[in-house]
């Protein structure tokens, strides 16, 4: 995102303020802030997990403030890519690949498909050995891909992105390791260390360089 955005501000439509979807956001920041350190992410809550004509009107707004990369998080719809693409504004998404509804301008989809995980469940249930646990699966099990990766990202952002992408299936990167600031400038996680899953997705708070403050 950073690497195509020409303002150095990019945005997100998300759908609630949740420790889902905090994460989602910082690691976007984080990893934007790799290729830009001074990039600036605004996010617009919809509060809705379908409502598409508030994600349209809440992409336009970011648009209207030269936010020129837009993440759709959480939105299974393409609303948000679709009034990118009219716009003539970077996209992508979480979850499924909407690129047909924006041939030039989206970028790639973070994809999810949970078969292996519901296949392995069912496989031990049949054989009397399933257990109710939680589970944290990424691109080392199969549940997680990047897909539709746009021909416009330029080759050395591919380059590193395909190295950070095999890092993080054989868990050598996350991109939550320190140092890493709060939004308030304060230290979020100290250097060197790495924050686990739990922490992860009980995060409630963005990092430094999202500059929209949480919803109270």
């Amino acid at each position: 995102a950073a690497a195509l955005s020409k303002t150095g501000k990019i945005g997100s439509v998300s759908a609630f303020a949740t420790p889902e979807l905090i994460p989602s956001i910082n690691a976007f920041t984080l990893g934007a802030q790799a290729v830009k350190p001074d990039i600036e992410v605004s996010v617009v809550w919809v509060n809705s997990w379908f409502d598409p004509a508030k994600e349209q009107e809440a992409a336009k707004a970011l648009i209207s403030q030269k936010c020129d990369v837009i993440f759709s998080n959480a939105q299974d719809t393409p609303s948000v890519v679709a009034a990118c693409e009219e716009a003539g504004v970077y996209s992508f998404n979480l979850n499924s690949s909407m690129k047909k509804y924006a041939p030039k301008t989206y970028l790639g989809c973070v994809a999810t498909d949970w078969s292996p995980f519901f296949k392995a469940s069912v496989e031990a249930h049949f054989a009397g050995k399933f257990k109710g646990a939680n589970a944290f699966l990424g691109m080392a099990d199969k549940v997680v891909e990047v897909v539709d990766w746009n021909a416009d990202i330029p080759a050395d952002t591919m380059t590193k992105i395909k190295d950070l992408e095999a890092k993080i299936a054989t868990g050598s990167f996350s991109p939550f390791t320190g140092p890493i600031a709060k939004a308030d400038g304060t230290e979020g996680v100290k250097a060197g260390s790495t924050m686990s899953d739990s922490e992860i997705v009980a995060m409630n708070r963005h990092v430094k360089g999202v500059t929209t403050p949480l919803p109270k």
